[in-house]
């Protein structure tokens, strides 16, 4: 059976090589190209396609995943996988609660690329192995913690949480970007970034705004 495909990436050149994946490979079918999201809105619809590769960032504005968000509801049918470069928690939780029904890294071989499609077609959910551990991982640690979350006014310190984890959620509700925090902590982003995941998962949380307002007892 062959697999109709849509892609939706504003880099033309990116937009391009996807293209050619699809139109190269037997038993898929490309029906649509859209570079961002007023035109994939309109047309996806129209040509109803079994799967969307979907980009997260589109330029200004809406976003891939306000895209899935909006179609997802009325058309339940259609199945969207997004392939993007970004493997911040914040951004797979963002899009899988939205609708994405997978969710791939860009720099996936091709080969890989069309067994995920044909994967999702069938009724997997593919995900790239960093994505999917890390969104296991998420799983198991909220099945693990059964005790309640404490929260307090900002200042006061969240019981779950480290130390260092309390500082860095401090300031991410200072509204400091992870660059700055590092900076400031005289640590890595890479290190930053590991801590507001756990933070994520000790709150049970997706993004820094639930975040936040844990932290402010809301």
């Amino acid at each position: 059976m062959t697999i109709s495909v849509c892609i939706v990436d504003d880099n033309k050149d990116i937009r391009s090589a996807l293209e050619q994946i699809i139109l190269m490979a037997d038993g898929y079918a490309l029906v649509g190209s859209f570079s961002g999201v007023e035109e994939a809105l309109l047309k996806i619809p129209l040509v109803n396609p079994n799967i969307v590769l979907m980009d997260i960032n589109l330029g200004e504005g809406e976003s891939g995943i306000d895209c899935v968000r909006q179609l997802k509801p009325q058309h339940p049918e259609i199945l969207f996988m997004m392939c993007t470069v970004y493997e911040e928690d914040e951004k797979i939780f963002q899009a899988l609660a939205a609708g994405a029904n997978g969710y791939i890294l860009k720099k996936t071989a091709p080969g890989k690329l069309l067994d995920a499609i044909r994967e999702l077609h069938e009724g997997g959910a593919p995900m790239s192995s960093q994505i999917a551990r890390k969104v296991v991982n998420a799983f198991q640690f909220k099945t693990a913690i059964v005790d309640p979350v404490e929260t307090g006014p900002s200042g006061k310190s969240i019981s779950v949480l480290s130390n260092r984890e309390n500082e860095i959620l401090e300031l991410l509700a200072k509204g400091m970007l992870y660059k700055e925090i590092a900076a400031k902590l005289f640590i890595s982003q890479e290190t930053v970034r590991k801590h507001v995941y756990h933070i994520y998962e000790k709150l049970h949380v997706n993004n820094r705004v639930e975040a936040i307002n844990k932290f402010y007892g809301r």
